[in-house]
């Protein structure tokens, strides 16, 4: 009986032991401990941050740019490790190892989405670095390319940029209550796109006139109804008396199962359209996404899509949550 007490006492102290290992091990992070904590991830990476494109409406400083290549003899479009020539150098203080931004104003953005004056458009280029500096020109090679570079590009000083960081274990609340903040509308798409997705860089007619600021949540919505790139047949349903539904010989009933109701408290008026149905209905909206700000001008920001419930379309609405 004393050795079976032993054992006892010896496996429950064994036990209370391994449980404080466990637990230390787990705050520790310990290999093979599986602890839970809450994840965020960059909302949008490199590309998407830098060669997202912006509208603008200040004027755009056009003093430097590209002036030449090193193989324009044999190309008029430069890529990423090309040496292109800028009219910068020693005289405007350039030195090896500075990084310039490039970038291309496209033209005025007319939407007929938003009554709003919002500027110009500017494509992003990429990013060149300085390797040799003269006194009135400087040799630089590209660095990263978001499209090919043109004789004539813009350089720019390179703006720094983080991007905003999102938690991919919230939830999205696709019956979310106006928030009654400002709300507009998506105006066009990178690269002249039309229909968005998850990933999508597209372009809003908020900015900071707005408050609006890189890293706020935009709700994408449309109203309810709203939005389909198809239309719906021209006859929603059938009349009950349309033949067809019943057998010749027994003829049946009169009642097809695509009709719709009757008005009336014994069903003797006339049939319930939808139009009817939908007549006198409160303003109901129908969200179908969400975006996330990664850049902001005067009147107009650069989001891109971080979640869909199904296509996003340009004209489709956005709240800042």
């Amino acid at each position: 009986m004393r050795s079976v007490n032993s054992f006892a006492r010896g496996f429950v102290i064994l036990c209370a032991v391994a449980v404080l290992f466990v637990g230390s091990a787990a705050a520790q992070g310990e290999p093979g401990i599986i602890v839970q904590k809450k994840s965020a991830m960059a909302v949008v990476g490199p590309n998407g941050l830098y060669c997202g494109g912006y509208i603008q409406k200040s004027p755009i400083a056009t003093g430097n740019k590209i002036i030449g290549g090193s193989e324009e003899a044999e190309r008029y479009n430069f890529s990423e490790n090309n040496f292109v020539y800028i009219n910068m150098g020693a005289s405007k203080g350039v030195n090896v190892g500075n990084v310039f931004s490039v970038v291309r104003p496209r033209g005025q953005v007319e939407s007929r989405w938003t009554n709003k004056d919002v500027g110009f458009y500017v494509e992003e280029v990429g990013a060149l670095q300085v390797v040799a500096v003269k006194s009135d020109y400087s040799v630089a090679r590209i660095k990263f390319s978001c499209s090919s570079f043109l004789l004539g590009d813009l350089v720019q000083l390179r703006e720094d940029r983080n991007a905003p960081l999102v938690n991919n274990t919230a939830k999205f609340d696709q019956w979310a209550d106006p928030s009654g903040k400002a709300n507009g509308r998506i105006l066009m798409g990178r690269d002249n796109s039309e229909t968005l997705s998850q990933n999508s860089i597209a372009y809003v007619d908020l900015g900071s006139e707005e408050n609006v600021r890189v890293g706020d949540k935009l709700t994408v919505y449309r109203p309810l109804g709203k939005g389909n790139l198809m239309k719906t047949p021209e006859k929603e349903s059938v009349s009950a008396r349309d033949e067809g539904f019943h057998s010749n010989t027994y003829r049946g009933g009169k009642f097809s199962n695509q009709a719709s109701r009757k008005s009336g408290s014994e069903a003797d008026g006339e049939m319930v359209t939808t139009y009817d149905a939908k007549r006198g209905r409160p303003a109901i909206r129908k969200i179908v996404g969400e975006a996330v700000v990664i850049n902001v001008k005067e009147r107009s920001a650069t989001v891109v899509i971080t979640q869909n419930t199904q296509e996003i379309h340009t004209g489709d609405w956005v709240e800042i949550q």
